[in-house]
């Protein structure tokens, strides 16, 4: 199941990601496409808030892992620096937990993500809007997508 989602302001980037935070379940994947700037960030930070994380939420670039505590854990990694990585990252372990996974530049650990999750692209239509594509795969992300 695919949508679209349009947004007009940062504002209206978190308050989407807050609705997608409150409809994830304990161990749930989203890969988060789009150019530097797009707002993956800004979108992780209203899951955060629907999930009750009170840290703030910024890009792990440097780190590639950011845990936060939330109604449930939340696991942010960015994989941009991890082109041409083989080998034994340790994530797969993360990826088979209960925390939720939102994963940036996904393209860069194919090879090691679930099959099923929920893919979105965002697409920058102006200064501050975004398109939001939204791909389920599997039941439980159709769900999701449904309930939006």
């Amino acid at each position: 199941m695919n949508k679209i989602i349009e947004v007009n302001t940062i504002e209206e980037t978190i308050e989407f990601g807050r609705k997608i935070g409150s409809l994830l379940k304990p161990g749930m994947m989203l890969t988060l496409n789009g150019d530097l700037g797009a707002g993956k960030t800004t979108f992780t930070k209203g899951i955060g808030q629907a999930l009750g994380i009170k840290r703030v939420i910024n890009s792990p670039t440097f780190t590639i892992l950011k845990q936060y505590q939330g109604k449930y854990m939340l696991s942010h990694f960015d994989a941009y620096r991890l082109e041409g990585e083989d080998g034994n990252l340790g994530f797969e372990e993360i990826f088979d937990s209960d925390d939720i996974c939102v994963v940036e530049w996904p393209e860069f650990i194919a090879g090691i993500l679930p099959e099923e999750r929920l893919e979105i692209t965002i697409l920058r239509t102006g200064d501050t809007s975004r398109q939001f594509q939204l791909a389920a795969i599997g039941k439980q992300y159709e769900d999701l997508v449904g309930e939006l």
